[in-house]
């Protein structure tokens, strides 16, 4: 009897089902050895080695057993943990944890959970990495060390309860640099002038009176309106006609980052919610042939493909689409993450054969979306890039040069499985040296627009390209923040919060190191070499921690705590606790003592006289308990307040609402469709709410949306400064033009 050991009990369950009974498959449910929960867990030995104090949780303690006594039983036990160092580490923990030599157990490995990639790894086992352990064991240390040293410190000299982290204090900072951007942004007032020519032909000016011009080059009204007056004065010929041929490059196949980013913007998932999904997909689900898993490892910062995988892949596209859709050889793509080196190979399908219309009746919503972008993912990294027809026309004038472009699909390449979303912009055909007249030319004011936050996407994108993290702690450190109140997700946005400015202003002045991308980056890059064997992991750790402890001794003494507050011998109107005056990193405010159970704060000017918050009254009436109506501010702009608060939470918007009906009935229910007024804007609702939920930002039409499976109607609004027709349901939108 043989003995397979891996972390997840699906996992078990899937492997199981490939093997016979010659084998016992076990799950450590992850990690069954660690440091210490309740302590620091690591102490310093004469030569100034940091040694960590390992222990067997109390919930891990049957799982350490049932394995111990399986393994009594049997004669060759396999350590079958992922393939990425805390996998490594993980495996290492369980020999010692069931008293068995690391070095005596042999070690497989595999990238998926199907049968023949079990049966290679059963066949080519190996010893457990000890570089690859010893990296993790540093990384452990080091987070340890900062968590347990760093985090009291914060809650001491700020509020109780917050944490610092290695690699959460520098992404925190990140964000927090992003949103002093956005507050210091000044807008800058820029014009353009927007033409079009004869036969619809819009054109951007790109030269005025022999000078360049860009984005900003036009700053006033004054400006722009003599432009627009030398240009109605111009005449102009077509000087130039230009063709080229461009081609848009295929994709290549995911990785961690790259798949949380792309499932986030076309599936609004969140990165831990992916990598759940992900994780079931790997570990096993049903399919045709039984459960076994249907995508690779999803931890992994490698574009490599196994090479029997791309010559199946090949063999699919020359079936499925023809010969001029396969490039003459496999396409290779090379790892753009800085140090990545964890995994082996891309995320793919393990089973072309399980296509996502096949899997659609064994997989769950989540599971069948993330699959099949995955699945189209991969098999559009192998086909034919798309060619474009790129074409470009200068209009010359005496004064003024203008240029339009456009471009046309002529070979859609990979577009032809994952779909192409823009649109030709054809142009008409003309001849260079005729002349060409003016249809229209507007001048139009706009303003430079302040950097946007950062997206769970773009933030996991931001640590990749700085090297910080890898691909497991992506995910985990955007959720860290978030859990730790530190950020708040709106609209896909985060969003600092107060403490987070306090927090990284502290550590800026006092753990410069901490919070620096650089520093975190480069500490990536040694863990790096220590797991390739070129670094001591105990001197990696050495040389941190003294200086380190130096920095927490210092701060001790230098960090001013915000947490001293003055008795002011006067209760809170609210609770009757003792209020207390309290600085912050807005200047003095009077808190409640009660706080965090009661947040009852009052302003105070330089002297800690009391600040009465300025009321705008209103001359409407709460039609709910009849008190006055308030003015106040919140996210969406200004509305009305019960005065009455919080016994009466009646609100209002300021906005008129405008009444009227339209005349196209309910397209669900055949009733009357009204003008309404929220607070989150206008909107055509149904009359008969909350029978009928019908809402649309737009009025519907009675034309009937062509899509195949959608009972929707067209609503005709403008996008992109295009009238369209959208959806009032599937929301795809078709262009004016094609509809009537």
């Amino acid at each position: 009897m043989n003995l397979i050991i891996v972390e997840s009990p699906a996992k078990a369950r899937t492997i199981k089902n490939f093997l016979g009974k010659d084998y016992e498959v076990i799950a450590s449910k992850g990690h069954i050895r660690d440091l210490p929960k309740s302590r620091f867990g690591i102490t310093i030995d004469e030569n100034n080695q940091l040694v960590p104090a390992y222990s067997v949780a109390k919930e891990n303690a049957a799982t350490v057993k049932e394995i111990t006594t399986l393994a009594k039983k049997c004669d060759t036990i396999y350590i079958a943990t992922d393939e990425d160092r805390e996998g490594e580490a993980i495996g290492w923990h369980i020999a010692h944890a069931i008293k068995k030599n690391p070095e005596e157990l042999p070690r497989i490995v595999f990238h998926e959970i199907t049968k023949t990639a079990i049966n290679h790894a059963l066949e080519n086992a190996r010893k457990i990495d000890m570089d690859m352990v010893n990296a993790q064991q540093a990384r452990r240390l080091l987070d340890r060390v900062v968590g347990y040293k760093l985090s009291p410190l914060l809650s001491s000299k700020i509020q109780k309860g917050l944490s610092a982290g290695r690699v959460q204090s520098s992404t925190l900072k990140l964000v927090v640099d992003r949103e002093r951007e956005i507050k210091a942004f000044v807008p800058e007032e820029f014009w353009t002038i927007d033409t079009i020519f004869k036969k619809d032909i819009e054109a951007s000016l790109v030269v005025h009176q022999g000078n360049k011009l860009s984005k900003l080059s036009i700053s006033n009204k004054n400006e722009a309106t003599s432009i627009v007056e030398s240009v109605k004065k111009d005449s102009f010929i077509i000087e130039a006609i230009e063709t080229k041929q461009r081609k848009s490059a295929t994709p290549p196949p995911f990785m961690t980052s790259t798949l949380q980013q792309t499932a986030s913007s076309k599936l609004g998932f969140t990165p831990k919610k992916t990598m759940m999904v992900a994780q079931t997909l790997y570990e096993g689900v049903r399919t045709p042939d039984g459960t076994s898993g249907v995508i690779t490892y999803m931890r992994t910062d490698s574009l490599n493909l196994a090479g029997e995988a791309v010559e199946a892949l090949r063999e699919t596209i020359l079936k499925r689409f023809g010969a001029k859709y396969l490039p003459d050889e496999p396409k290779v793509y090379n790892k753009k993450a800085k140090g990545a080196q964890e995994a082996h190979e891309a995320i793919r399908p393990t089973m072309l054969g399980f296509t996502p219309e096949i899997a659609q009746q064994f997989l769950k919503a989540d599971e069948i979306k993330l699959y099949t972008l995955i699945y189209e993912r991969f098999m559009a990294c192998q086909m034919n890039d798309a060619l474009f027809e790129q074409q470009s026309i200068t209009f010359r004038g005496s004064d003024n040069e203008y240029r339009a472009t456009g471009r046309k699909l002529l070979f859609d390449g990979f577009y032809k499985l994952i779909g192409n979303e823009d649109k030709d912009k054809l142009l008409p055909t003309l001849k260079e040296g005729e002349k060409i007249e003016l249809q229209s030319i507007k001048p139009e004011q706009h303003f430079t627009e302040p950097p946007a936050r950062y997206s769970e996407a773009s933030l996991i994108k931001k640590l990749e390209a700085e090297g910080v993290g890898r691909p497991s702690t992506y995910a985990p450190t955007v959720a860290t923040l978030s859990s730790r109140t530190y950020v708040s997700i709106e609209k896909k946005q985060i969003i600092p919060t107060e403490m987070a400015f306090t927090v990284t202003e502290i550590l800026e002045k006092n753990f410069a190191n901490i919070v620096d991308i650089s520093f975190t980056a480069n500490m990536e890059e040694k863990l790096d070499e220590v797991a390739e064997g070129h670094v001591d992991w105990q001197k990696l750790l050495s040389d941190f921690y003294a200086p380190f402890m130096e920095q927490i001794e210092d701060a001790k003494d230098k960090i001013v705590s915000l947490k001293m507050a003055q008795p002011l011998g006067k209760n809170c109107p609210q609770c009757g606790s003792e209020l207390l005056l309290r600085s912050g990193r807005f200047g003095t405010f009077v808190a409640c003592s009660g706080f965090p159970k009661c947040k009852y704060t009052e302003q105070v000017d330089e002297e800690g006289n009391k600040v009465e918050a300025k009321v705008e009254t209103s001359e409407e009436k709460c039609d709910k308990c009849g008190k006055d109506m308030i003015v106040k501010s919140g996210r969406n702009g200004k509305f009305l307040a019960c005065s009455g608060y919080p016994e009466c939470k009646n609100t209002k918007s300021m906005e008129k609402q405008e009444s009227k009906t339209s005349e196209i009935p309910c397209p669900d229910c055949g009733g009357k469709l009204i003008w309404k007024q929220s607070f989150r804007g206008a909107f055509w609702g149904c009359e008969s709410y909350p029978k009928c939920k019908f809402i649309s930002k737009f009025e519907p039409s009675t034309i009937k949306c062509k899509e195949k499976g959608c009972s929707g109607v067209l609503a005709q609004r403008v996008y992109r400064n295009k009238e369209v027709y959208e959806c009032v349901k599937c929301k795809v939108r078709t262009p004016k033009e094609e509809i009537e």
